[in-house]
């Protein structure tokens, strides 16, 4: 099986990956999900360790998507890229349904790219200032 994609940049690739957070958000998956390869490794660590295949990226932002965030933005601040490697740093704002908190607060993440497709995911996002933020 060939690939007929026009060959994009990691860089691209990262950038269109994040600006669908809103839409992914939305519930709408579909497109972001075609970036991600069928076998990614997502190094999310933490308790629940490393996601691998595009179901389990699915299912995370279903997950994401179901704690009930609206407005979302995100405006990169930085790329960083070299070949298979991208790495962006990025500010995200949104409200929360719930709440009617607002949220913003900065994400580093950095994604391996091949044929188009991120093949593997590292984050690292201020998860106590965006908790701060939603419970105060």
């Amino acid at each position: 099986m060939t690939d007929d994609r026009e060959p994009v940049s990691a860089a691209e690739v990262h950038r269109r990956l994040v600006e669908a957070y809103g839409d992914v958000l939305a519930g709408r998956l579909d497109e972001a999900l075609e970036l991600i390869d069928p076998d990614v490794v997502d190094h999310r660590g933490g308790i629940f360790g490393d996601y691998h295949g595009r179901e389990a990226w699915r299912r995370t932002w279903e997950s994401v998507a179901e704690n009930g965030f609206r407005n979302v933005s995100v405006t990169i601040e930085q790329n960083a890229s070299d070949g298979e490697m991208s790495v962006n740093r990025y500010i995200s704002r949104g409200v929360h349904r719930a709440t009617g908190r607002h949220y913003e607060i900065l994400t580093i993440d950095m994604v391996r790219v091949r044929g188009g497709r991120v093949v593997e995911h590292w984050t690292l996002r201020d998860v106590d200032a965006m908790r701060n933020q939603l419970t105060r």
